[in-house]
């Protein structure tokens, strides 16, 4: 396990138990979010049993609060643990990126959108189905028209080239 994942992982837990805390008081809109940071915290730790009861949590959190601003990243990330998990289950990842795909549409969430696009394009690439993944990929990245030098730009056109 690499010193990064562990560093990843102590600072997350150190915002989990902080974001306990904000339970407590009523505050649990950033729940989800702590919550599948430290999902992939354990994921990266090969603690799948851990990252998936902390999707279980965040997905709890958000249909008993209604906050659905981190919805479709909670579901995609869910996917990443599920092709990450020994065995992967790769059917169960396309649901979850389908769904992140599906939410951050009816959101109007862009960049949400643009996450779960790559994440379901390197799926269907490695699928064998790259005109596919580029046919999703192409139109979502082709609505931004600023931050191409954000990480998610940058992998997004990288991963469009290879398609």
């Amino acid at each position: 396990m690499s010193q990064k994942a562990i560093e990843f992982f102590r600072h997350r837990n150190l915002q989990q138990n902080s974001g306990l805390s904000l339970r407590a008081t009523g505050t649990n809109s950033i729940i989800p979010s702590h919550l599948s940071y430290l999902a992939r915290a354990h994921t990266e730790l090969g603690q799948f049993d851990d990252a998936w009861r902390c999707i279980r949590e965040a997905i709890a959190a958000i249909e008993t609060t209604k906050e659905r601003w981190y919805e479709a990243e909670v579901n995609r990330i869910a996917g990443e643990v599920a092709l990450l998990s020994p065995p992967p289950v790769v059917a169960r990842a396309e649901v979850y990126f389908k769904r992140a795909l599906a939410v951050a549409r009816e959101q109007q969430a862009k960049s949400w959108e643009l996450r779960a696009a790559m994440s379901l394009a390197r799926l269907w690439r490695d699928q064998g189905k790259p005109q596919q993944a580029r046919e999703l990929l192409a139109p979502v990245y082709g609505w931004f028209t600023e931050g191409f030098d954000t990480r998610d730009l940058k992998e997004a056109k990288a991963l469009l080239e290879e398609l």
